[in-house]
């Protein structure tokens, strides 16, 4: 399988390249040049499978052709070590529960995925030190600290924006060892996803290492995210007698990496009848869809933290995706957002209602779920997060005290993160040293 960046002027590559690189020269996303659509005959079965024989199955139709089918059973297998529940909430709403794993958000299925095949690869190649970069608004830098701290030969660098994340989103990038690094960035999440990039586009430091990213411009971070809307279906056909029927799932959205993974899922031939996206107030994304125009701006602070970006990147494959025209997309995907006080309402009713806690970024999901759902259809929307990883938003919303959970050594201290300003040179100090 060749994989094309989204500025098309690169060259197409092999898989090894697009996810040993992360970015294409040209600054785009790699997509596969080639989406196979998965025959009919696998839905008939697939309320019987399990989320490893049907993560397998996909990953084998993308990857077959660069991995062997041994490989790629191992990397599944490795991936999901724990379950993902779908929850009945309300009549036709359920919740896809991501936050099961390691570090208690959905992003450990992405992030140990991709480690696992950079693990592969930078096995072949043992003699170059290979360099990973990510740019964390909440929860993608402890499940790729988590995710990466066994892998040989790879050392992570996590960029965070100062005093944005949780108390306990900043204990998971410690990672006793020496080979994860946090580093405190003076600025937002769209800066330290800019300085990633920048790396990533550096052709000094390449020429002594491999750097690539463990977001989700990365194209193996990305490509796992299909798996669980299809085990997710897979689910609501099992538990109903008249089947899945009229599927929407609702995404809560930061970078868009859920929903272009979607939206790939649907591609691949995935039963679904629309998408609804839910931000906060940084909804850049939402006004897009209303009209067209893709405006980025300065992102704000919110109490859903992970949605706290200005400059969705994955934006360029969502508009790839369709070849570049908006009407399919906004016929496809609608999009709500959502004031700090309203996600705490969406938090408050839930839990009045149906006995059921949501984090922020769920909470928000469901609220555009519930605005969109129509009669006769059945809505899914992600789970993104713990509730327990934002115990003060859920008590001021729900009077509820929760416990944040021990991930970790508890006689582990917090750990002293660098501090650097908003400079790419600064970054890149650090990198080579």
């Amino acid at each position: 399988m060749k994989f094309y960046s989204t500025n098309h002027t690169s060259p197409s590559v092999g898989l090894r390249e697009a996810v040993m690189n992360g970015l294409a020269p040209d600054g785009g996303l790699y997509l596969p040049e080639r989406i196979p659509v998965i025959p009919q005959a696998f839905f008939k079965n697939i309320s019987e499978m399990s989320i490893r024989d049907i993560a397998y199955v996909i990953a084998d139709l993308i990857l077959g052709e660069d991995i062997d089918a041994s490989e790629i059973r191992q990397i599944v297998n490795g991936t999901f070590t724990f379950d993902i529940p779908l929850v009945g909430i309300d009549k036709n709403i359920y919740s896809l529960e991501l936050f099961h794993g390691p570090t208690m958000a959905f992003k450990d299925v992405g992030a140990r995925f991709l480690a696992r095949v950079i693990s592969h690869y930078s096995s072949l190649a043992p003699a170059r030190k290979v360099k990973v970069v990510v740019a964390t608004s909440g929860d993608s830098g402890g499940a790729v600290a988590a995710g990466f701290k066994d892998v040989p030969g790879v050392e992570v660098y996590i960029l965070y924006p100062s005093g944005q994340l949780s108390r306990m989103q900043r204990a998971q990038l410690d990672v006793p060892g020496g080979s994860v690094h946090a580093i405190e960035v003076l600025g937002t999440f769209d800066d330290c996803q800019r300085m990633a990039k920048q790396a990533f586009a550096d052709e000094t430091l390449r020429k002594d290492f491999l750097i690539t990213s463990a977001n989700s411009i990365n194209i193996c971070r990305l490509l796992p995210q299909m798996f669980y809307f299809f085990y997710a279906y897979a689910s609501l056909m099992g538990r109903d007698e008249d089947g899945a029927g009229d599927v929407v799932f609702a995404v809560p959205s930061g970078n868009l990496g859920n929903l272009t993974a979607g939206l790939l899922a649907w591609r691949m031939g995935l039963p679904v009848k629309r998408f609804v996206v839910s931000n906060n107030t940084n909804d850049v994304t939402v006004n897009y869809l209303l009209t067209g125009r893709f405006t980025p701006r300065r992102s704000v602070r919110t109490i859903a933290c992970a949605m706290d970006v200005g400059n969705p990147s994955n934006i360029s494959r969502i508009l790839d995706i369709f070849g570049g025209d908006f009407g399919p997309v906004q016929r496809l995907v609608k999009g709500y957002s959502y004031s700090d006080e309203e996600i705490a309402g969406s938090i408050a009713r839930t839990y009045s209602a149906d006995s059921y806690l949501l984090d922020p970024h769920s909470a928000s999901a469901l609220a555009a779920l519930r605005e969109d759902l129509q009669p006769g259809e059945k809505g899914i929307f992600l789970a993104t997060a713990h509730p327990a990883k934002f115990p003060k938003v859920i008590y001021d919303a729900t009077g509820v005290e929760l416990r944040q959970p021990q991930l970790g050594d508890p006689s582990h201290k917090p750990m002293s993160h660098p501090r650097i300003s908003v400079s790419y040179e600064a970054l890149k100090k650090i990198l080579i040293q």
